[in-house]
């Protein structure tokens, strides 16, 4: 039988456990939102961040933690002969926050389902397994961050991209998660998700010594204002361009004069590849 996605019941997510979390992890900053109750996003940091463009022009980004390269896999389902997928279908996946292999980065698999299908009644991955359905896994990408019901992030690159909460199926419950669009991703040769580098700083330097130095002093930011100087190396409108971040620290003496990609280029590197984290741009001026 098909399934009500409007009477059936909500899974619970928390980013923020130990079992998902790296940068926010609950256990180490208890002033962030309880297991599975709603994240705003656009209440500042740590979640949204105003860094520079590579030519310098200020920029805006979510953050959404350290994630793996490896994509997770989302279930798309078209009727048999068709180009478009079932009507009132939502995608199913088969993790979420927490489990094994859970990525907010998805590649699209195109499950063949026959001509008199009944949208909703595959609610599962099991199902899909277990029905033996023809299945195509494709190069194309989509960044789906799965989230709490009710939670918020307003910005996005591009009046076309939906800014609410998006639904779909994850063991016969329905998974809430953001879509970011602000340009189409394709796997790499290598089946994974494309890489591009940042340039951050931090209040004290990365200090292993210091448990409270790097990441949980903060980034660096202007006197009295939000602005760091962190510095992706690519823009939604270059072909390159990656919302999965490889995180190179530089100096903090150097943040007055890394203003652009060169200068933070020439800025003396404390680590590279620190990190990768999802940190889609939703904004440039």
């Amino acid at each position: 039988m098909a399934l009500d996605p409007d009477t059936a019941p909500v899974v619970a997510v928390d980013r923020f456990s130990d079992a998902f979390a790296h940068l926010f992890a609950r256990s180490k900053n208890p002033s962030l939102p309880g297991p599975n109750a709603p994240i705003h996003f656009d209440s500042g940091a740590p979640f949204i961040t105003h860094g520079l463009g590579p030519d310098g022009g200020k920029v805006t980004y979510y953050n959404f933690d350290v994630l793996p390269t490896a994509p997770a896999p989302i279930y798309v389902l078209f009727a048999q002969g068709d180009s478009s997928p079932v009507a009132g279908q939502l995608n199913v996946i088969g993790v979420i926050p927490g489990d094994t292999g859970y990525n907010d980065f998805w590649r699209v698999t195109k499950v063949t389902v026959p001509q008199d299908y009944v949208a909703n009644s595959v609610t599962s991955v099991d199902q899909i397994t277990a029905a033996g359905y023809p299945m195509e896994t494709t190069s194309m990408l989509v960044n789906c961050p799965v989230v709490p019901d009710g939670s918020t992030a307003s910005l996005r690159y591009t009046s076309a991209e939906p800014t609410g909460l998006q639904r779909g199926w994850y063991k016969h419950q329905v998974v809430k998660y953001f879509t970011f669009a602000e340009r189409m991703l394709v796997t790499t040769a290598g089946g994974t998700v494309p890489l591009s580098d940042i340039y951050v700083t931090f209040n004290v330097n990365p200090d292993p010594k210091d448990a409270m130095s790097g990441p949980p002093s903060g980034f660096e930011t202007e006197m009295g204002t939000m602005q760091t100087h962190n510095v992706p190396e690519t823009v939604p409108e270059d072909a390159a361009y990656s919302p999965l971040w490889k995180v190179d620290v530089y100096d903090d003496s150097a943040f007055a004069s890394v203003m652009n990609l060169t200068t933070a280029m020439k800025a003396p590197l404390l680590a590279s590849g620190a990190a990768i984290v999802n940190c889609p741009i939703v904004a440039e001026q």
